[in-house]
C-alpha cells in the first residue's frame, strides 16, 4: 500500500513537470530516453525477464504510446489540473472489467467499494477545476483516449510482470523500448538531438521520479490485484491537485476538499478489502 502511494506522488510529479515545461512533447522525449540511459545498468545487473513476459510487454509498449501521445494532445487543449485526474479516474474504471475478463480478478466487495470511492474522488478532482471550462471537445476526446489506452497497458504490464520474474528487468526493458519507439516517432516530427540535449538537466529529476514509480507499482501488481493497486496508484490525482495549485497556479475548487474526504475512506476500503 505504501509503495503504490508513493509511486502515485512520484507519477504526478513527474507529470506536472512535463506540463508546466515550455515544450512538453520534448520534456516527454528527454525524459523517456533518460529513463532509459537509467534502466541499461539496471537491466545488465538484473539480466532480461522471462521469455513468457515478452509478449506481454509488446502489447504495452505499444498501448504506452498511444496513452503518451493522447495526454499530450490532451494536455494542448486543457488545464493539467482538470485533465490529469478525469484521465485517471476513467482508467481506474476502465481496468476493473478488464483485469476480470484478461485476468480473471474481481475485487472483493469491501474493496470494490474503495475502488469506487477513489474513482469518484479522483473526477471530482477534475469537476473542482471545471471540467466544462478546462476540457473543451478535443481535451475531453483525447483525455478519454488517454484513459483506455492507460487501462489495457495496465492490464498488460500487470499480467507481463507476474511472469517476468522480475520487477526490475520488466520495468528496465519496458523503459528502453518506449524511448527508442517515442523518439523515433518525434523524430519523424522533426525533433532535433540538440533540442534534447538542452532539455537534459531539466528533466534528470523526471526520469528518476518516472523509473521510481513505474518500478514501485510493478512490484505491487505482483503482489496484489490489479484493479484494487490502481486504484491506489491513481491517488496520484489528488497529489497531482495539490501540485496544480501551489507550483503551477491553477484555482482551487472546494470540492477538491470532499474529494480527499472520499478518497481517504477509499484507501482505508481498499486496504481492508
Amino acid at each position: 500500500m505504501a509503495a503504490a502511494l508513493l509511486s502515485a506522488a512520484l507519477h504526478a510529479a513527474w507529470n506536472a513537470g512535463v506540463k508546466s515545461s515550455a515544450n512538453p512533447p520534448l520534456a516527454m522525449t528527454a525524459q523517456m530516453l533518460a529513463s532509459a540511459v537509467l534502466a541499461v545498468p539496471v537491466l545488465a545487473w538484473v539480466g532480461p525477464p522471462a521469455p513468457a513476459a515478452w509478449p506481454w510487454m509488446a502489447l504495452s509498449c505499444l498501448l504506452g504510446m498511444g496513452a503518451v501521445a493522447s495526454l499530450l494532445r490532451a494536455y494542448e487543449h486543457g488545464a493539467f489540473g482538470a485533465i490529469y485526474p478525469m484521465a485517471r479516474a476513467s482508467s481506474v474504471l476502465l481496468v476493473l472489467p478488464l483485469a476480470a475478463g484478461v485476468a480473471g480478478e474481481w475485487p472483493r466487495p469491501l474493496a470494490l467499494l474503495g475502488v469506487t470511492l477513489v474513482s469518484v474522488a479522483v473526477l471530482m478532482l477534475a469537476r473542482g477545476q471545471g471540467v466544462t471550462r478546462a476540457l473543451s471537445g478535443p481535451a475531453l476526446g483525447w483525455t478519454l483516449a488517454s484513459a483506455a489506452f492507460t487501462a489495457g497497458y495496465i492490464v498488460c504490464d500487470a499480467q507481463g510482470v507476474r511472469r517476468a520474474g522480475s520487477a526490475l528487468a520488466y520495468g528496465c526493458v519496458l523503459a528502453i523500448a518506449n524511448a527508442l519507439l517515442w523518439s523515433a516517432w518525434q523524430r519523424r516530427q522533426g525533433l532535433r538531438a540538440a533540442d534534447l540535449l538542452q532539455q537534459r538537466w531539466r528533466t534528470a529529476w523526471m526520469a528518476v521520479a518516472a523509473t521510481a514509480s513505474y518500478w514501485l507499482i510493478l512490484w505491487v501488481w505482483t503482489h496484489a490485484p490489479i484493479a484494487p493497486a490502481s486504484a491506489l496508484r491513481d491517488t496520484s490525482a489528488i497529489f497531482a491537485t495539490l501540485i496544480a495549485v501551489t507550483v503551477l497556479k491553477e484555482r482551487l475548487d472546494r470540492r477538491v476538499l470532499l474529494a480527499v474526504a472520499l478518497a481517504t475512506p477509499g484507501t482505508v476500503a481498499i486496504r481492508l478489502g
